[in-house]
């Protein structure tokens, strides 16, 4: 019961700051209707981002296949929702001359498809990064090691091990981050395409 209570205190203000930072600021009209989807995009990505930082525990955000089927939700999302004011802003651009339409509708349509793998790469490489660096802070130890011998890799050992603590303390920063931001876009997208005409 304890556990609940710290879990749920803890949980409280995570689930109110993404309602009314994120989703509340950038899906003005029915934001409710999306709380569910964007909550559960915040949490799924945070908790899989802080579970990856666990030693011998997988790293999902980091796999390119899982960013790519959030944004593809993302992309569903978006245009199942999207309004008529948002599919005419792509077919017909207001204030563009019409010459320029030939250029400018493909421009609009390569723009829906841009925005999520924005969203997947974004998402794919910050985390991966992360592990990379400490990956490679790590193996400065072995190579030392195998380089110069025993004494070298005992000496640099506690230098590589403060950096790569360092690095862990930024990944957690990291996973917070990346959270918030993928989520934030993608209310951003879905309220650029619920949002009423002028």
């Amino acid at each position: 019961m304890v556990l609940l209570k710290v879990y749920l205190v803890f949980l409280e203000p995570l689930i109110l700051f993404v309602r009314d930072d994120i989703v509340k600021p950038n899906i003005t009209h029915g934001h409710q209707k999306f709380l569910p989807y964007l909550l559960t995009l915040f949490f799924f990505i945070l908790m899989n981002n802080l579970l990856g930082l666990l030693p011998g525990s997988a790293n999902v955000t980091g796999n390119i296949a899982v960013t790519l089927v959030l944004s593809v939700i993302t992309l569903i999302v978006t245009n199942l929702f999207g309004n008529k004011s948002y599919w005419s802003h792509i077919f017909n651009p207001p204030g563009v001359p019409l010459a320029l339409m030939p250029i400018m509708i493909p421009i609009e349509i390569v723009g829906i498809f841009t925005k999520p793998f924005a969203l997947m790469i974004r998402l794919f490489a910050n985390i991966t990064a992360g592990h990379i660096i400490i990956l490679s802070l790590i193996s400065l130890i072995f190579m030392a090691q195998s380089g110069l011998g025993n004494v070298f890799a005992w000496s640099i050992s506690p230098v590589a091990v403060a950096f790569v603590l360092f690095m862990d303390l930024i990944e957690v920063l990291v996973a917070f981050l990346q959270a918030y931001i993928f989520t934030l876009l993608t209310a951003l997208f879905i309220g650029l395409a619920t949002e009423e005409a002028h």
